[in-house]
């Protein structure tokens, strides 16, 4: 039997290309469209929102795969980009989602192979089990660089 959550936000529109967005689990930010949609640099955006849920959501769920795998997680740290087209017309899809992830897992005594083959099968997992990364149409790449350190 399944299970339903529900998570709420709020958007309130501040004037010209403004907004101000208060999440249900607290945060709150204002928020523009990005400069090439006519918005304002350096502040948060709808395509930073999206590719941050990927991103937070995949390290998420490879932090639980380490448990789980029993791997000795040193450090963790993901670069992602999302790679947006721009239809004649404007509409706009994000086509992939590329992470970059760099993972540093100390063997404590193990073969660094049989290692390396768990951080990888923990990487598949984050992604099997990330409800962002299940719930967008992009292609999705996971391209890690993993030390393993005796």
């Amino acid at each position: 039997m399944s299970q339903e959550a529900i998570y709420h936000t709020r958007v309130t529109w501040k004037g010209e290309h403004w907004g101000h967005l208060v999440m249900g689990n607290g945060p709150e930010m204002d928020f523009s469209a990005p400069p090439d949609a006519q918005g304002h640099a350096g502040v948060f955006t709808p395509e930073d929102a999206f590719v941050a849920a990927a991103n937070t959501c995949i390290m998420m769920m490879f932090i639980w795969a380490a448990e789980r795998f029993k791997l000795n997680l040193l450090s963790y740290d993901c670069r992602a980009e999302g790679v947006k087209r721009i239809e004649l017309d404007r509409t706009e899809i994000f086509t992939q989602l590329r992470f970059h992830p760099i993972i540093r897992v100390a063997a404590g005594g193990e073969d660094p192979e049989r290692v390396r083959a768990r951080v990888e099968r923990a990487l598949q997992a984050a992604q099997k089990y990330s409800l962002v990364a299940n719930s967008v149409k992009s292609e999705i790449l996971v391209e890690p660089e993993v030390e393993i350190l005796a």
